[in-house]
């Protein structure tokens, strides 16, 4: 067999449906674009529903490619078994429309077995296919393969449901004898079941069916093909590889591993195997996704990027690494990957910086997940518990990064097991909620077969003009349906020439009026979108019916597009501004461009401060003050790059380009509309900036008249402030107000004083009155006119004297009201807890709290209830 690289497998798989007339697509960001029903692309289809649903129409209806996807559903078996993995590439070859079943099958086994490209045995391969898909098992024997190596499996049917579903063929590699981890006789043991041996390496759908929201199974107007390869695993046969994992792919960061950790060596045991894998891949998938704009966070994809990062920290630690080393593997990971992806390679010193940051982060963690450790194993000792409950060891897994292995291994140090059932429930809670998150949007939708059979040519003419006539209307759709004429309401139009903008690129449609030959209006255009086809198709709002061939008189309303194009063209300026303030590793993550305000999301590291912030806007108002003209060019994609135009991830591109500079500041590859100099935008003004997600900080501002606006309403309101506060010149106003914070903290600080006087000398009262309950002692009361603050230093001064065995202070006013409880530490060993207390009483004030096992708190809504938290602490306490 060929002994080939992971680079020279993936052109060889390119190179070969190139030859059979794919055209190859670019790998996508991993971060979807517009699709709610995914949170990382997770295969090659992923990136080409648009083509698939019918949304739109492919140049060329046959593509290829190499795409990196990210899976987490299996992320506990990464590093235990030969195949699993976070971040993959999958190879694949689609077909929209065109080529189907034999084409698909007869270019796989030729790619496959052909010595001019994979040359494997056809004997060590073997065919999974749908029982009732007896085309594919016909068209597979045709190639040469034997009947007995031909498996029906009912599994084999891809359907993810409302839309493009049908049987697929499952092609598998047989490793030999050498790879049996099962017995000859386990029911396991075949191609397509559980086990080592028989490698799964190709997947090809017969997309036939549309899945209809009616749960029926209909013929597709155009059948699809849509197949994956998965390149980790067709690299490990052709390097003669055990697993995934000694292959090139991989065994650079474990050997750079191996040197970092305290002298293990990879194979040296099982448990070692497993934390240099889980290293590998947890590092390849975090520098990729950082590198396409991922950040950790607490939520959605950055809450998938610190566990991960964390995992593969604590499996560092068993290799006897205890300082921050994932960042050191960054450039390994971009040198294994620069011959396809270079800019992973050209961003490891930002997304080293990341990864850094957040070794540091989880390093303080973990010794706070440790505290937390050890103290759940002394309270299961101090009650004689010998088992750790599942809800906390997946608190340590899920919050302080612990792999529930670890938590074993710790716990049968001390003498403990751990509940891995319950456990198992508190994941699978978990993805539950997440699918759920999910399970409003649609995978996929219908295809919409009306809109790809018009094929009417449209020119769009609005960078050049917004009043166009003689425009004929090609195409009117109404009701669903292909009509001559029209009968009023709302309907879809093409015409031949138009000057309205489709929305794209986040800027919105134009809006305007359609004139009959006679001047007359006869419908408003409310909406323009792009046709499968790529024609511009208008939604009118129609006075009179519409023809079929007549020539209409289309007008763009042009305050709206000029007002949209202003804010457009100040988009670029702040796209380029924050590039040279934050850094160049910044990057849009959507925009919208509306007539009265844009907004702009980017992928940022960390706030934004006041200060960054403000030089934004100043260098943004440079721009504007330095009168600089706008000009567009087209242009090939090549040549547009060479002029430095910054390209989105996210952005497929076409033969020709637009490419918008202004001046030398900002060169975009963009076919949105633009003013013809800067001077024309007025004024821009930054109205707020947040974050909107893991990683990404959203900006919004306004242009012209409405950034001119809103500094005469600031200044009107600071008019305001200053007549209140008695100023009589706006500049005195900061001054001032700082006299008066000043006043209200010393204020502050003297009622804090008095509360904490006036709730002593009630304490003195609430601490003679101690009540025995059952075996033990209680002091409970409500103190007036104090704080959350008040309650806990008497509950310290409580302790310090040791007046109880538990104590219970409320207060309240209003509507609020709050509870404290103290048990002493001898009462928590025989079984006396302020959390468990907590939560009995809490509900007496509509509330709820917890806390440690020596102190706890809640709060509440109900002061009124007070009385009767006492009343049942004493009652929970006498039945213990």
């Amino acid at each position: 067999m060929k002994e080939l690289s992971s680079s020279q497998v993936r052109q060889m798989f390119l190179d070969f449906f190139q030859e059979k007339g794919h055209t190859i697509e670019p790998s996508a960001s991993l971060i979807p674009v517009d699709d709610p029903t995914l949170l990382w692309i997770n295969s090659g289809v992923a990136t080409m529903k648009k083509y698939f649903d019918g949304t739109v129409v492919p140049k060329n209806p046959r593509m290829t490619s190499s795409q990196k996807s990210i899976r987490t559903n299996d992320i506990e078996n990464v590093g235990k078994t030969p195949r699993h993995h976070t971040l993959f590439e999958m190879l694949g070859n689609f077909s929209v429309g065109d080529y189907f079943k034999k084409e698909a099958i007869t270019w796989a086994f030729e790619l496959l077995t052909s010595p001019k490209w994979f040359g494997w045995d056809k004997d060590k391969l073997y065919m999974t296919v749908y029982p009732k898909d007896t085309d594919a098992k016909k068209f597979w024997e045709q190639v040469g393969v034997a009947p007995n190596h031909i498996v029906d499996i009912e599994d084999n049917f891809w359907d993810i449901g409302q839309g493009p579903s049908g049987p697929d063929s499952e092609i598998f590699y047989d490793r030999g004898k050498d790879f049996d981890n099962l017995a000859d006789d386990d029911p396991e043991n075949y191609p397509g079941g559980e086990n080592d041996r028989w490698l799964e390496v190709w997947n090809i759908v017969f997309s036939q069916f549309n899945h209809t929201p009616q749960d029926t199974y209909e013929p597709l107007p155009r059948k699809n093909i849509d197949t994956g390869m998965g390149l980790e695993r067709v690299v490990s046969i052709f390097q003669h590889a055990r697993t995934n994992f000694e292959t090139d792919l991989f065994l650079p960061m474990i050997h750079e591993t191996e040197k970092l950790s305290d002298n293990k060596k990879y194979e040296a045991n099982k448990r070692d195997n497993e934390a240099f894998r889980i290293i590998a891949d947890h590092s390849r998938a975090i520098t990729v996704a950082i590198g396409d704009g991922a950040l950790p966070s607490n939520v959605g994809r950055g809450y998938v990027i610190r566990r991960l990062i964390r995992r593969a920290i604590v499996n560092g630690q068993r290799l006897g690494i205890n300082e921050a080393f994932l960042y050191k593997l960054v450039p390994v990971v971009g040198e294994t990957l620069k011959s396809y992806y270079p800019d992973v390679l050209k961003q490891k010193d930002y997304i080293a910086k990341v990864v850094r940051s957040e070794e540091d982060r989880f390093n303080e963690t973990l010794a706070d997940g440790l505290k937390l450790f050890r103290q759940v194993v002394k309270d299961a000792k101090a009650n004689h518990q010998t088992v750790i409950d599942g809800p906390t060891a997946f608190k340590l897994y899920d919050t302080y990064g612990f792999p529930v292995e670890l938590t074993q291994e710790e716990a049968s140090d001390a003498g403990l097991t751990v509940d891995k059932a319950g456990f198992k429930a508190e994941m699978q809670k978990q993805k539950d909620r997440a699918r759920k998150a999910r399970s409003g949007a649609k995978s996929m939708g219908v295809q919409r077969d009306l809109l790809i059979e018009i094929k009417d040519h449209s020119e769009y003419v609005g960078y050049d003009t917004l009043d166009v006539d003689n425009a004929k209307l090609v195409a009117i759709v109404e009701n669903e349906k292909l009509v001559d004429t029209s009968k009023g309401g709302t309907v879809e139009a093409i015409f031949d020439k138009t000057p309205f903008y489709a929305e794209m690129g986040g800027q919105v449609a134009d809006r305007g009026i359609v004139l009959d030959e006679q001047g007359d209006k006869v419908a408003d255009v409310v909406d323009v979108q792009h046709a499968p086809n790529g024609q511009n198709l208008h939604t009118l709002k129609t006075q009179e019916p519409l023809e079929k061939g007549k020539t209409y008189h289309l007008v763009v309303d042009k305050l709206f597009h000029s007002r949209v194009e202003k804010n457009h063209t100040a988009t670029h300026l702040l796209d380029q501004s924050l590039r040279n303030v934050l850094g160049g590793h910044t990057q849009q993550a959507g925009s919208l461009v509306e007539p009265n305000y844009l907004r702009f999301d980017f992928n940022h590291f960390g706030q934004v401060t006041d200060a960054d912030l403000q030089k934004v806007e100043d260098m943004v108002n440079r721009q504007i003050f330095n009168e600089i003209d706008v000009k567009t060019i087209v242009t090939d994609p090549k040549t547009g790059k060479k002029m430095g135009a910054i390209a989105l991830f996210s952005e497929k591109y076409g033969d020709k380009v637009r490419v918008v500079s202004v001046g030398d500041f900002s060169v975009e590859f963009c076919g949105g509309t633009h003013v013809t100099n800067t001077r024309d935008i007025g004024l821009f003004k930054i109205v707020s900036e947040s974050g909107v997600g893991a990683g990404v900080r959203r900006i919004e501002a306004v242009t012209g008249k409405d950034a001119f606006k809103m500094l005469n309403d600031h200044e009107k309101e600071l008019k305001q402030i200053a007549s209140d506060m008695k100023v009589t010149q706006i500049k005195d106003t900061p001054k001032r107000v700082s006299q008066l914070q000043a006043e209200i903290k010393d204020l502050q600080q003297k009622q804090q004083s008095l509360e904490a006087k006036l709730a002593g000398q009630q304490a003195q009262d609430v601490f003679a009155d101690k009540k025995t309950a059952g075996k033990y002692t209680i002091i409970t009361g409500v103190i007036k006119d104090a704080g959350m603050d008040q309650l806990r230093q008497l509950a310290d001064t409580w302790r310090s004297k040791k007046l109880s065995d538990v104590l219970v202070l409320g207060t309240g006013s209003g509507e609020k009201a709050n509870l404290v409880v103290a048990v002493t530490d001898d009462k928590i060993k025989s079984g006396i807890k302020a959390g468990d207390l907590i939560k009995s009483i809490a509900g007496n004030i509509k509330g709820g709290g917890g806390g440690r096992p020596n102190m706890a708190q809640a709060g509440g809504k109900d002061p009124a209830g007070l009385d009767k938290a006492m009343s049942a602490a004493v009652d929970w306490l006498t039945n213990k």
